[in-house]
């Protein structure tokens, strides 16, 4: 393979989102004022190469609050939690750290407006995904004249049983396919002609600008490779938005799950990173490929994210 030359195209924007820097940044700070240990609940972000890092620093992540000692400061992830992840908090006497994404905050607010407006919502997401969980968390009851549901792909939609009569809104899940999602938007409207959505979309801006960013570069490549951990839900979209494109493309979390078989063959290479993947992890996915080849880089133009969340008082 070392006879041959791959060209790498570098994908922007790529990597780092604002939420996620937020995020990081949060527990890195609360270590240092408070020491550590410092209990995070769930993965304050989606990515093994930054929560690896963080245990290092004195992060203890935990999937219940029950399991921290009282007295203990907690912080919640940038996925948001739900009203009762919050309340389990109080009364195990923690003290809270608020990480969640402004703009899953965004939507939680929309839930809550609508609810207590007596919306029946539809939330749009993928079960299990704790972003969904906290979201539909927000509700704390069921009533005749407002409830939450959860659909997944256009399929769902005709298990819904929602009287026309009833006000109906949407909400979406921030880091899914723009397309996917607006495609059972459009099902929806279909079915509920007098539905109501956001008045801004809830897909964050990072998710679609990498998006965007693969779709303007993936009809020139011969391979697609994402840097992502497998349970990060907009690193995942991005591969498969290069497959539909109709473009071998894998998700590659660190050079111990590469396999430099997929390099075979393959002149020109689009690199990306999802948006919880820090650069670091990139460049040594680019220092793996460079032991089997000679490599030429080629950043593509992007657009230029300069958002910035400020972080909470604590």
């Amino acid at each position: 393979m070392r006879n041959q030359v791959i060209n790498i195209s570098l994908a922007n924007p790529r990597g780092f989102c604002a939420g996620v820097e937020r995020a990081i940044l949060i527990v890195e700070q609360a270590i240092s004022k408070f020491g550590a240990p410092i209990y995070v609940r769930h993965e304050v972000v989606h990515n093994k190469f930054v929560i690896d890092d963080l245990k290092n620093k004195g992060a203890i992540f935990v999937d219940n609050v029950k399991d921290i000692p009282a007295g203990s400061h907690v912080i919640f992830s940038a996925h948001g939690v739900s009203k009762l992840v919050k309340s389990d908090a109080k009364e195990s006497k923690l003290i809270p750290i608020d990480a969640t994404c402004p703009l899953v905050t965004k939507v939680h607010r929309e839930v809550n407006k609508m609810y207590d407006e007596q919306y029946h919502i539809i939330m749009i997401g993928h079960k299990g995904h704790p972003e969904v969980e906290g979201t539909m968390g927000q509700i704390e009851k069921k009533s005749p004249d407002a409830s939450i549901y959860l659909i997944e792909n256009k399929e769902d939609i005709t298990n819904l049983t929602i009287p026309l009569n009833k006000k109906i809104s949407y909400v979406s899940q921030t880091t899914l396919s723009v397309d996917d999602t607006q495609g059972i938007i459009d099902a929806l409207k279909n079915k509920y002609p007098n539905i109501e959505g956001p008045k801004s979309s809830d897909i964050c801006y990072a998710t679609q600008n990498r998006q965007d960013a693969i779709k303007k570069m993936v009809t020139d490549q011969d391979l697609i490779i994402i840097v992502g951990s497998k349970n990060s839900s907009n690193s995942n979209r991005l591969v498969e938005i290069a497959k539909k494109m109709g473009v071998e493309a894998y998700l590659v979390d660190n050079p111990n799950s590469f396999d430099a078989n997929i390099l075979l063959g393959k002149m020109r290479i689009g690199l990306s990173a999802g948006a919880s993947a820090p650069e670091a992890q990139v460049q040594l996915v680019i220092d793996y490929i460079r032991q089997f080849s000679d490599i030429q880089l080629t950043e593509i133009d992007g657009i230029e994210e300069n958002i910035t969340f400020k972080l909470p008082v604590f």
